[in-house]
């Protein structure tokens, strides 16, 4: 299951998301005399793919309980809105595209609060407020309050996502933050698919205290997020840090009254270039399932079939693909590696049309399988380029204005796609795969270009 960069912390419906050591998911990570003699095999075998970091472990119990809830809610969002609010297709549409605005505006005041404030006081308020936001939903009864709320929603996740990331900079060193990424990515792909299963028992109950439930659900599972943050332990020297005013533009003490990320030309043009390789995520959810079912005689199970490949996938490769990662250089050769894969991807889903259904699944899923090797590659790359090039005093600002690039790319990219492949077939598909591969490949220059500016610095 496709997973947004940031690791979303609401659900995209309503509102539209480290390491001890690089091989923190292999059996090998925690010694076998870890576990207790007595817990048995399944006992055994679950303590080995624990963390060894405690934050890490942290960490992911608080993604588990925040993504087991969003995948209750992403399953039975759309028929709630409209079934029990009665919204039109046009009104949720219209009332998504508003909201994924506002998200994109909120992620850069919301990091620099994290930076002023610090980054668990502000993650904390955040979540808490969209709890009740989502609560809130429950009791919306017109059109106009759906619109304001889901908007209100929106910037309290996309912006507490911004926020989430500048946390891991604080709890985490910085040579073990992207591995514990993909480690809270595998756990977030996990979470996800265990909260769609509880959607689907609601879906098929399909009643309104149901629905009403499911929503609920959701909202207490941000409360006890908020309170599982509250209790996170934050290193005492990055709260002290919290009280420094600094001076540098890029040394991070970036608490005054300019944001020192918008004036960082090298970051805001990776920013834009990892925005551009973020459209893979609506490839794979909405440029994918559009071509099967319109343009290829592959069977409608197939589109299932790809969401299984690529969960699988990401949960099997995401860790491996971020070592190596603490060189930006090597960062950026895994974007590039990415948007090479991620083009080839496009070339072999576009050869689906055309040809037996059986033999369409295939080519099919051996695109979407494709798409997923050039997904870990990018998010890996991505993550760690975030990080390296941010001030480190001022991480909340400079993963304020990457997450804004990527809300950016998460609210235009089903527009984007689905006019690329179902306007222009073909033709489409080679031209988003120029594009994908051309802004991989750019992360190599933008990367040398900060280089020479920290060296003149």
């Amino acid at each position: 299951m496709t997973t947004p960069p940031a690791e979303t912390s609401a659900p995209s419906s309503a509102v539209p998301e480290s390491a001890a050591s690089e091989s923190a998911v292999p059996e090998s990570a925690v010694p076998e005399s870890a576990a207790p003699a007595s817990g048995g095999g399944l006992a055994r075998a679950v303590r080995r793919r624990l963390h060894p970091d405690p934050t890490v472990r942290r960490l992911a119990a608080i993604t588990l309980v925040n993504t087991v809830g969003n995948g209750l809610s992403l399953a039975v969002s759309v028929l709630f809105f409209t079934r029990v609010l009665g919204l039109s297709a046009a009104q949720l549409g219209f009332g998504m595209t508003a909201a994924g605005l506002c998200g994109v505006v909120a992620s850069v005041p919301a990091g620099r609060a994290a930076d002023r404030w610090g980054a668990r006081r502000v993650l904390v308020a955040l979540i808490a407020l969209e709890a009740a936001g989502t609560a809130g939903y429950t009791l919306v009864h017109s059109y106009p309050a759906f619109v304001a709320l889901a908007c209100a929603v929106a910037a309290l996740d996309r912006g507490s996502a911004a926020v989430r990331n500048a946390l891991y900079a604080e709890v985490l060193p910085a040579d073990r933050r992207v591995a514990g990424r993909a480690y809270l990515r595998v756990v977030t792909n996990a979470g996800l698919c265990a909260g769609t299963a509880l959607g689907a028992v609601a879906l098929q109950v399909d009643t309104r205290p149901v629905y009403l439930t499911a929503i609920l659900v959701d909202a207490v599972s941000f409360v006890v997020v908020a309170a599982m943050f509250h209790r996170l332990p934050v290193p005492a020297d990055r709260l002290s840090g919290l009280q420094e005013q600094g001076t540098g533009e890029r040394t991070g003490e970036g608490t005054g009254r300019r944001n020192p990320a918008l004036r960082d030309g090298p970051f805001l043009v990776v920013t834009v270039l990892n925005a551009l390789l973020g459209l893979q995520f609506s490839v794979l959810e909405v440029g994918v399932p559009l071509w099967i079912v319109q343009e290829t005689d592959a069977p409608r199970i197939t589109v299932a079939g790809t969401l299984i490949v690529n969960t699988v996938l990401v949960i099997a490769l995401q860790v491996r693909a971020t070592r190596g990662t603490e060189d930006p250089a090597t960062a950026a050769r895994l974007c590039g590696r990415a948007g090479v894969i991620l083009a080839a991807s496009c070339v072999v889903i576009a050869l689906a049309h055309g040809l037996p259904a059986a033999a369409a699944a295939v080519v099919v899923l051996g695109g979407v399988a494709l798409q997923s090797f050039g997904e870990v590659l990018g998010q890996a790359g991505g993550w760690a380029l975030s990080y390296d090039l941010a001030g480190e005093r001022a991480h909340g600002a400079y993963q304020g204005v990457y997450n804004a690039g990527t809300a950016a790319a998460l609210m235009i990219g089903p527009a984007l796609v689905s006019t690329a492949v179902i306007g222009y077939g073909l033709l489409g598909w080679a031209v988003l795969g120029a594009v994908l591969a051309a802004a991989g490949l750019a992360m190599g220059p933008a990367v040398r270009w900060a280089g020479r500016r920290d060296g003149k610095a």
